[in-house]
């Protein structure tokens, strides 16, 4: 989507000078940093689909020139103490109504969909519950969200079906009722169980396409039920797991979410500028143009959010190590309950340190360098699987019912699974990783500056006699100190990411799997 596409309201001076002077001296040193990166050849293996790409050079080689690369750029960034002085305020846009219908309606009829060929019956290639939810859902609209448009505000079918509910009641007379306040310290947290409950449910059971759409239909019947009792609005921004997702990852985008008042021209609060879930109105036809992942410096970090960006990246990382051979040579093929044991462990290990980080740091230093890792890692890890099982839909489209139709000759469609060339899948894959972690450590480092002058300003510093003195900024190298903790965690990221996308897979069949992975195992 481009901007030709959006009709521009009152235009808002864009970067400064001194922006784009910042952005020209990190250039040389990223561009650099990447080359490095991006030369070193290697193994690719995303999600289990892509082919394999045999690098001439040890594992070893290019898992410590990724390494440096990302300590390098942290060493860049630190010691040219790279700042934005001024952050880009972007301009309002209004989304033309044509466009948002559409949206809507995709959404509603994706979730109709779904629950009809559940109450249909059948079993075939055609079923779009796990290509809607899995392929499109969590990860189509996840980097559609990340790296473009807030595509979700619309899609949204549990919004829809609200609206549409709530007009019926009104239709007949039925009056609403006044909505509960949800704590502040619960606030998104929901969402951080949520999406821990979901990446459970991906990666730990394996259900079946009936199970997931009873999952769909349960979590809808809650999520209407918790829209009533704390508000549509409230309930979206707060607590439903997929809103508060999507627009966490929609922080790096060059279109954004917006407050309602700043919309109609008003001047929000500096903390509630639409970024960032939070007690706001997102303006419902407009969104915010501005400077790719500028998003990152601005708004409210919460310990809730920087947990629900650690749940994301963990979770992904798990998936690709509980593919390879290393995997099944340690833990076997473990079944649900001692995955679910080591999935959560894990978990808790990458959030603990994210937040031990945020209390060292900064809780939004922590958040903006870990945003656009989650995001790079989401590229690299489901690009694939995205553009291969993505061409299911053709089949559907044939056999929407799973009653063994051939409307359009596509129902024994075979998906492509050569669609990009291997070598090209693992530069993608380098480059997503390595990029998602030189962009977190100048995020990262930015605001953790920010964080700390403002907390020195807010506690005047005062003599023995306790008398307040004029504030004197830290001495840099005190404040990059602080931020060690941070360049730490995001090296062993990336070296255990790109690791995990190095080695072996365990490919599975859905009639073999258990018997060659027991095989492989006795063997051992």
């Amino acid at each position: 989507m481009g901007s030709r596409m959006l009709a521009a309201g009152p235009r808002v001076p864009g970067p400064s000078a001194r922006w784009r002077a910042a952005a020209v001296r990190r250039a040389p040193g990223a561009l650099v940093a990447l080359a490095v990166a991006l030369g070193l050849p290697a193994i690719a293996a995303a999600h289990g689909l892509s082919p394999v790409y045999q690098s001439p050079l040890p594992l070893a080689v290019y898992l410590v020139g990724a390494a440096m690369t990302v300590a390098l750029s942290f060493v860049f960034v630190l010691a040219r103490d790279v700042r934005a002085t001024v952050i880009d305020d972007g301009h309002v846009v209004h989304v033309p109504g044509a466009l948002r219908i559409v949206l809507r309606i995709i959404g509603l009829v994706g979730w109709t969909w779904i629950v009809a060929q559940a109450i249909a019956g059948g079993a075939s290639d055609a079923a779009v519950a796990t290509l809607f939810l899995w392929v499109y859902g969590w990860v189509g609209v996840a980097m559609l969200s990340a790296l473009l448009f807030p595509v979700w505000e619309w899609i949204d079918p549990f919004a829809t079906i609200h609206d549409i509910l709530a007009w019926l009641l009104r239709t007949i007379g039925v009056r609403g009722w006044p909505v509960s306040e949800l704590p502040a310290s619960v606030r998104t947290w929901p969402a951080a169980f949520g999406l821990a409950f979901f990446v459970w449910l991906e990666l730990v059971p394996a259900i079946s396409g009936a199970t997931l759409t009873v999952v769909l239909v349960g979590y809808t019947v809650l999520t209407l039920a918790l829209m009533a009792q704390f508000g549509r609005d409230e309930w979206r921004a707060q607590g439903e797991t997929f809103t508060v997702w999507f627009r966490t990852l929609n922080r790096m985008a060059p279109f954004g979410v917006v407050s309602a008042a700043r919309a109609m021209g008003e001047q929000p609060d500096a903390d509630e500028d639409g970024v960032l879930p939070g007690g706001i109105d997102v303006a419902p036809a407009h969104v915010e143009r501005r400077s790719f992942a500028s998003g990152l410096l601005r708004g409210r970090w919460s310990p809730a959010v920087v947990s629900l960006i650690a749940i994301g990246v963990a979770s992904i990382i798990f998936d690709g190590f509980s593919q390879t051979v290393v995997f099944a040579s340690i833990f076997g093929a473990p079944g649900l309950v001692p995955k679910t044991l080591l999935l959560v462990a894990w978990l808790a290990i990458v959030v603990g340190a994210a937040l031990w980080v945020g209390r060292t740091v900064s809780i939004g230093a922590i958040g903006a360098g870990l945003l656009p890792i989650a995001i790079g890692y989401l590229v690299a890890h489901y690009l694939t699987y995205l553009l291969i099982d993505g061409q299911r839909i053709v089949i559907a489209i044939s056999d929407p019912l799973q009653q063994g139709s051939d409307l359009f000759g596509t129902a024994f469609f075979q998906p492509v699974s050569s669609i990009l060339p291997a070598g090209l899948v693992w530069t993608l894959q380098l480059a997503a990783v390595v990029g998602g972690h030189m962009v977190g450590a100048w995020a990262g480092h930015v605001t953790a500056q920010r964080d700390m002058e403002a907390l020195a300003n807010s506690r005047p510093p005062r003599d023995m006699r306790h008398r307040k003195l004029p504030w004197t900024p830290a001495p840099n190298r005190n404040v990059r100190m602080r931020e060690i903790p941070l360049a730490i965690v995001m090296v062993a990221l990336t070296t255990i990411t790109l690791w995990s996308l190095g080695q072996a897979i365990v490919v599975e069949t859905p009639a073999a799997a258990v018997t060659t992975l027991q095989a492989f195992v006795s063997s051992r």
